[in-house]
């Protein structure tokens, strides 16, 4: 539609998709030098596209899209489906960073670009994936996840040395790159522009009395719009997923073992005390404990401080816990003083010192049993990605003797999932949405691009995996009137509000632009004036709909005019009472925020001129057959 072309044209420039993430916050797939998968598997096999010397195959292509779709789903929190992504160009922008990704790799050897095996390690070492339950590497925890992913790690360390060369040409292209200080400006003023208007909201009041349609008339508007009401094809699905959550639901982890996890952390996980401590070092113990005698006297610690010569940022320490005590028999004195003493003389690292406490702040000690729960909860978990590795290769095993998803989890004790008919939008014939898919798991868009009989890929899912079957279809078809008759009388109605609506909210615009006034309209049709001042492009006032928002900012101070609300039963007419530009701050957080939003469209529009370049010279073949095929466009 209009909305998805616009979209579509806004993005086609880097400026363009700055502007859109900066006001619809979409997701941008920027150009792919900082590593989407290794997409170099096996010379030979089917492919979908060749540049230079580098084949992508059908398959791993298929994975990696699927594994974006995914990843997109559980950003939005429902899972996205192939004609959507499409919709978004989401197939042809993935296509292109995969490509692109693999014309710098070619590039990097045409130049003898290299990394050192240390350079390499050093960055797996320090990726927070591989760490385990202390924080430190682990390397059962990295063997078992790449093996997840279907690396070797002679493989993804080849992989990541290659997404290393990639930044270093990507930076050495980009370097220097800085926004122009009147692009800068003019995308603030943009993105800060204020407008306030005055409104009322027509509703299904004012649309009169609605009388029901006669047989012929609902007959008649059945017969224009079938296609509305069509019932959607559904699929009978089964699904098993192996993932290390879900395993470690199965997995006992004993007390002890929590308990050791939380010794090791029981400083980070409860508060400690803490104290206000002072304190004036000697330089021998007898000056020490004659200036005690005097404090005993009537001489105050901040008077002594002061015939020593000494400021306050001298003295105190703060409000600081014991471990954060450097010598430790201050900190053992402090902590053993209450509030308002003076210790006796304490021998010290760097002398001997007088401590004084000011205000004590009690610890909070951690409970054990405030926390077993996660803790076990996080065992089981990093115990359960070794046995992930393990049960994906049975479940390939089951699957490639010919086993079906139900009866391959039933001999490897795994519970799969089957779901009697669902359709394109996850919904089943009664229209509730299906709630046994797990949040973010697009098996849905999946079964739909596949058929009852085919041995599908399995679907990377949560650092696991997910096989499915389609056992079943359930082909769309035509309803008759009586099976829908109430949806399509309640459509009818729907549709006769809106178009009086809009014929009314015309008529009121015509009065308004022909000098009428917006309270004197509202009256007249018993509506209520309300307001709404100083919202920007991205804002969502309340009771405000979307698209009255936008029709704002097309319309100039002082202008009228309409738009939908929120519902059929509701039209807005409003008037733009003022239109406010801030003074652009360059020295702002939001100013600083928006230049490195600039610069990485900058650098994002010069790689790609780079890359363009480099494909041409190296030569792209793209199978589009293929392509329609993994996307779903041939469907």
């Amino acid at each position: 539609g209009p909305m998805l072309r616009g979209m579509r044209n806004a993005s086609s420039n880097w400026l363009g998709k700055t502007i859109m993430a900066v006001v619809m916050g979409v997701l941008i797939i920027s150009f792919g030098v900082w590593g989407i998968a290794d997409i170099f598997r096996g010379f030979g096999q089917s492919t979908l596209a060749t540049i230079g010397h580098t084949e992508i195959s059908i398959n791993e292509f298929r994975q990696l899209y699927t594994d974006k779709l995914q990843q997109i789903g559980r950003q939005f929190g429902r899972p996205l489906t192939m004609d959507q992504a499409r919709a978004f160009g989401l197939d042809r922008q993935l296509l292109q960073q995969t490509i692109a990704e693999a014309a710098l790799d070619e590039e990097a050897r045409r130049l003898g670009l290299g990394q050192s095996d240390a350079e390499t390690m050093r960055m797996i070492f320090s990726d927070p994936n591989f760490k385990g339950v202390g924080g430190a590497f682990d390397p059962a925890r990295f063997q078992a996840t790449i093996r997840q992913f279907g690396f070797t790690e002679q493989r993804y360390v080849a992989d990541q040395r290659r997404v290393s060369l990639r930044r270093q040409i990507a930076g050495s292209i980009s370097a220097g790159l800085e926004p122009p200080k009147v692009m800068i400006e003019a995308l603030s003023r943009f993105q800060s522009e204020q407008r306030s208007i005055e409104y009322v909201k027509l509703d299904a009041a004012q649309a009169g009395t609605i009388d029901p349609p006669s047989p012929e008339t609902l007959a008649g508007y059945f017969d224009d719009h079938k296609t509305q009401f069509r019932a959607p094809e559904y699929r009978k699905i089964a699904f098993v997923a192996i993932t290390p959550e879900e395993i470690g639901k199965w997995s006992e982890v004993s007390d002890e073992d929590a308990r050791k996890l939380f010794e090791q952390r029981r400083d980070k996980l409860g508060t400690p005390e803490k104290r206000e401590i002072s304190q004036i070092v000697f330089p021998n113990a007898e000056e020490a404990m004659a200036a005690r005698n005097r404090i005993g006297s009537g001489l105050s610690f901040e008077d002594l401080a002061k015939e020593r010569g000494l400021n306050p940022s001298d003295v105190d320490l703060g409000l600081i816990g014991k471990s954060g005590i450097i010598d430790p028999a201050i900190a053992d004195a402090a902590f053993s003083l209450p509030s308002g003493e003076v210790s006796q003389p304490v021998k010290g690292r760097f002398g001997v010192a007088l401590v004084k406490i000011g205000k004590i702040e009690p610890g909070v000690e951690p409970s054990y049993e405030s926390f077993a729960a996660n803790l076990k909860k996080e065992i089981a978990t990093d115990r359960a990605r070794t046995k992930v590795a393990e049960l994906r290769d049975k479940m390939e095993d089951e699957r490639g003797g010919g086993a079906g998803v139900v009866e391959a989890a039933q001999k490897l004790g795994l519970a799969a999932v089957t779901v009697d008919a669902v359709d394109r939008s996850g919904r089943q014939p009664g229209g509730q949405l299906v709630t046994n898919i797990p949040r973010g798991l697009d098996v849905v868009s999946q079964a739909f691009s596949s058929d009852v009989g085919v041995d599908n890929d399995p679907i990377q899912f949560s650092s696991g995996y997910v096989w499915y079957d389609v056992l079943g279809i359930t082909p769309s078809h035509e309803r008759n009137l009586d099976e829908v008759k109430d949806q399509v009388e309640a459509k009818w109605r729907d549709d006769q509000v809106t178009s009086r609506l809009r014929t009314k909210a015309t008529e009121m615009v015509q009065k308004l632009d022909q000098g009428g006034n917006l309270a004197d309209e509202a009256a007249n049709a018993g509506l209520k004036v309300e307001t709404v001042a100083g919202f920007r492009r991205d804002a969502s006032p309340s009771g405000v709909p979307a698209g009255a928002i936008a029709a704002a900012f097309r319309t100039a101070k002082d202008g009228v005019g309409q738009t939908a609300g929120a519902g059929a039963s509701e039209w807005i007419v409003f008037r733009v009472t003022d239109i406010s530009i801030p003074p652009v701050d360059l020295a702002s957080d939001d100013i600083k925020k928006l230049k490195q939003t600039l610069e990485r469209g900058l650098t994002d529009e010069q790689v790609a001129q780079y890359v363009t370049k480099l494909e041409a010279e190296i030569g792209i073949t793209i199978n589009q057959a293929a392509f329609a095929q993994v996307t779903g466009a041939n469907n």
